[in-house]
């Protein structure tokens, strides 16, 4: 399949998927369990697609004998980016709590005010994200022009990232805009236009990398480390406070994360396998 009209299905699903989060949201009751195993998975895969996809794929496209350092700083950078975002926006709140079998946002202490910048805040942060997981699904396109089978299977990787977070993302959002009194329709409305950014992004970035000509496979590989240091972040950031937090269910939330690293790593497998 060309890259563009795969963009264009993907770029569809997306929206799909966070569509499908609101309607989530709206109508089915999950418990805090339920909700954490979910994190959990898609921590994994997120964890997994960075690892094994993004970080090998932009070492073997960035030239030269410092290749790995570079890529090294290409995934600090992102890293230490995505979580300044992550402090000044703090758009990637998915600490909801269970109460009597529904989800319900943590509104913790303030005004409505203070309330309605707090959705705001998210909102630019998610939009800001959405962007960036564009830019990460248009950079891993765009080493497929040629129709190799590795760097679609890398796209591929991204887009599953990417399209199991997208209802989580709508948790943060449609939860945060209930607590401020936000009409439902525009609630809907914003979630949306949030989610369609991730394929302006997508395509802008194609695109884009393209006019750089010759030079277009240094900025593929460095785009994919930038990117592979923010999803780190992301994951960690589901991970590591519902390790140090609670201790409930270990057993079933450990098997949730192998089980998006190991989806993660078939990809991969498929990858190597695509080779011989």
């Amino acid at each position: 399949m060309q890259p563009v009209p795969l963009l264009a299905a993907y770029s569809v699903a997306i929206v799909a998927a966070s569509a499908f989060g609101l309607w989530l949201q709206q109508t089915i009751r999950l418990t805090h369990t339920k909700m954490q195993f979910a994190m959990s998975f898609v921590a994994g895969l997120i964890l997994g697609v960075a690892l094994y996809h993004l970080i090998p794929q932009s070492v073997g496209r960035i030239s030269g004998p410092e290749a790995l350092e570079t890529a090294v700083w290409w995934i600090v950078a992102g890293l230490v980016l995505m979580v300044v975002l992550l402090r000044v926006c703090r758009f990637h709140r998915h600490d909801l709590q269970a109460d009597r079998g529904n989800l319900v946002f943590d509104p913790g202490q303030g005004s409505s005010g203070e309330r309605s910048l707090g959705w705001l805040g998210i909102a630019v942060g998610l939009g800001m994200h959405s962007l960036a997981e564009g830019t990460a699904l248009g950079a891993s396109l765009r080493g497929s022009l040629h129709g190799q089978l590795d760097a679609l299977l890398v796209s591929l990787g991204v887009f599953l990232a990417i399209v199991f977070h997208k209802p989580l993302d709508a948790f943060s959002i449609l939860g945060m805009m209930r607590l401020a009194g936000t009409k439902q329709r525009s609630a809907i409305a914003i979630n949306i236009g949030i989610a369609g950014l991730c394929p302006i992004g997508a395509f802008a970035t194609y695109w884009g990398i393209g006019l750089f000509g010759p030079g277009e496979a240094e900025i593929v590989g460095r785009a994919l480390a930038l990117t592979a240091g923010s999803l780190l972040c992301i994951s960690l950031s589901d991970l590591l406070p519902e390790l140090h937090l609670h201790g409930h269910d270990r057993f079933l939330l450990t098997g949730a994360l192998l089980g998006g690293i190991s989806l993660a790593y078939a990809l991969h497998w498929l990858e190597t396998v695509s080779h011989l």
